[in-house]
């Protein structure tokens, strides 16, 4: 039984890579409230990274993003460390397709997690493997930006983070 249950875990974490999988996730960040000099009035918070089990295929990475005030702005980037290249993708009706920008509104939370809106990272640096955190960093169509610390794990840390 026990070795079933670990194929059916491997084979979910094996389709992450593919983009929409449900992989296990590594632990989230605490909340990151935005500095003065960094996109007022937004939080980002539960950011994560994922790598994928296969090498030279992409990461992903997971957050949380919400604004309590102000008008309503986009998300228009993502940039992780150590990846040469973040896309921000959504699954929809087991599809994959690319956003440009995703709208954020006052008092609202949006959330990039398996099987939605997520960010897949590309070109990964060898030495994101030693990584115990990289830095996340948002950018709004104003300009504004926010970074949060992401943990990183790989598919062998996630499941046993699910254990």
């Amino acid at each position: 039984m026990r070795r079933r249950t670990f194929g059916a875990i491997l084979a979910g974490a094996l389709s992450a890579t593919g983009c929409g999988g449900e992989a296990p996730a590594p632990a989230p960040t605490e909340t990151a409230e935005a500095t003065a000099e960094n996109a007022p009035g937004v939080a980002l918070s539960d950011a994560r990274v994922q790598l994928p089990v296969v090498s030279g295929r992409p990461g992903v990475a997971y957050f949380t993003l919400s604004q309590a005030n102000g008008a309503p702005r986009k998300l228009v980037g993502v940039a992780v460390d150590l990846a040469g290249r973040a896309e921000m993708h959504e699954t929809s009706g087991g599809s994959m397709k690319p956003v440009s920008e995703v709208a954020l509104e006052s008092g609202k939370a949006v959330k990039f997690e398996p099987g939605g809106l997520h960010v897949m990272l590309f070109e990964l640096d060898p030495k994101l493997r030693f990584q115990k955190e990289v830095d996340l960093t948002i950018t709004l169509d104003t300009g504004d930006k926010a970074s949060a610390k992401a943990p990183v794990a790989t598919v062998a840390e996630a499941m046993e983070q699910a254990r």
